[in-house]
């Protein structure tokens, strides 16, 4: 027999308190929803599916999912999730959950990761990369002049526009692609096509269906996009490729190829619990101190005080963690067209997306593990302050 998991939810203490001491009122207020994943077996139509469960179940349809799932999420009270296990159509209900950016406070790491001396010689004002990179984040400014920008999708209710309302998302696509135009920064994969995938809101949160809706999307243009940045995440443990939630999409996706490059998180703990670094299929970033470009420890602090060429203190660590790359005072792009330093593994991250999408522009055979390998191997070691037994690779591009 097929078997199905569901999470019932129930009141919290307050909730059942409020419950239970208010007045009796002549009508009935309406049952409190939550939001859920809702997964399909191999032979339902997500879409048909949906929309039966909207009708009979009154389930709010905010996604349906057709690529790296087969499902939809929606809002819906937990007792209309709990009959939904019994559809024959049904594989898995999940709780949906919340994400959020990885950045955590206000760059020579181009020049430390030696962009300036790989094929695509970032910094010589020639040349761009054939290569291209959804960044699934708040949105990039699409008019942000030294952006290559070519589209992209909304996954947050409310509009269509894939624009950034944030700041955050632009700032990682410009340290993964910017232009070498003479102008502001460049990215490590300077001028790479840059595909805008909004799973953050203007306040840099975001839940599982949203960026699953990413991801989805992101999977059917797998014969497009090659690389895949996601600086974002949240609390949670590994599952597997049989979750039927986020991992499970993630695991669709870089089976179609697709190479997904993670923020490590900014909790200055094991990554193990925290998703989607711990995930196997992905590379997982953490960050170090840098503030002049170069090995050797002598910069000099600029935006934040720290010890140059030492681990970030606000970085995730652990055995999950695959590499680590420049993730403190930040220089990128910013919505409205500027410029502005941040800190973060978010901004480590979007290094190591600039430097898979330099491989592939030389070996566009590779699939996602062997991209990761190429990464690991070639990584130094000429870094400080690990907090753990896992010494990671500095990523080092200037063999790409």
């Amino acid at each position: 027999m097929r078997s199905k998991r569901i999470i019932v939810l129930s009141f919290t203490a307050a909730a059942a308190l409020a419950f239970a001491l208010a007045p009796v009122a002549t009508a009935t207020a309406a049952p409190p929803t939550e939001k859920y994943i809702v997964t399909m077996v191999a032979s339902a139509d997500p879409a048909a599916v949906a929309a039966d469960h909207a009708r009979s179940r009154g389930a709010a349809v905010t996604h349906v999912y057709r690529h790296a799932l087969k499902g939809y999420a929606a809002s819906m009270t937990p007792a209309a999730a709990r009959t939904l296990a019994a559809d024959p159509r049904v594989a898995a209900v999940i709780p949906d959950q919340e994400v959020r950016m990885t950045a955590q406070a206000l760059p020579p790491g181009i020049d430390r990761v030696g962009a300036d001396e790989s094929s695509a010689a970032a910094g010589d004002g020639r040349g761009a990369v054939d290569v291209d990179i959804a960044i699934l984040d708040t949105g990039i400014d699409p008019k942000h002049r030294d952006l290559n920008v070519v589209g992209g999708v909304n996954c947050i209710k409310g509009n269509n526009s894939y624009n950034d309302l944030n700041g955050h998302g632009t700032h990682v696509a410009g340290t993964a692609a910017a232009k070498d135009n003479s102008v502001g920064v460049v990215g490590v994969a300077p001028g790479a096509r840059l595909w805008a995938v909004r799973v953050l809101d203007a306040n840099g949160s975001g839940s599982w269906s949203s960026i699953i809706c990413g991801i989805d999307w992101v999977t059917a243009r797998a014969a497009t996009i090659e690389v895949a940045n996601m600086s974002l995440g949240g609390g949670g443990t590994d599952g597997s490729c049989a979750d039927k939630g986020l991992r499970a999409a993630i695991c669709r996706s870089t089976a179609a190829g697709v190479t997904y490059v993670v923020a490590a998180g900014n909790a200055a703990s094991d990554a193990s619990n925290f998703v989607p670094a711990t995930f196997d299929e992905v590379i997982a970033v953490s960050a170090i101190t840098d503030f002049d470009g170069k090995s050797g420890g002598v910069g000099t602090p600029t935006c934040q005080t720290g010890y140059d060429d030492t681990f970030a203190n606000f970085s995730n660590y652990g055995a999950d963690v695959d590499m680590t790359a420049p993730g403190m005072c930040v220089n990128s792009t910013w919505r409205g067209g500027g410029y502005r330093s941040i800190s973060g593994t978010s901004m480590a991250s979007p290094h190591v997306a600039g430097a898979a999408a330099l491989y592939l522009s030389t070996h566009p055979e590779a699939t996602p593990v062997q991209v990761r390998a190429a990464l690991v191997s070639a990584g130094t070691a000429d870094w400080s302050g690990d907090p753990d037994a896992t010494h990671e690779p500095l990523l080092n591009v200037r063999g790409f």
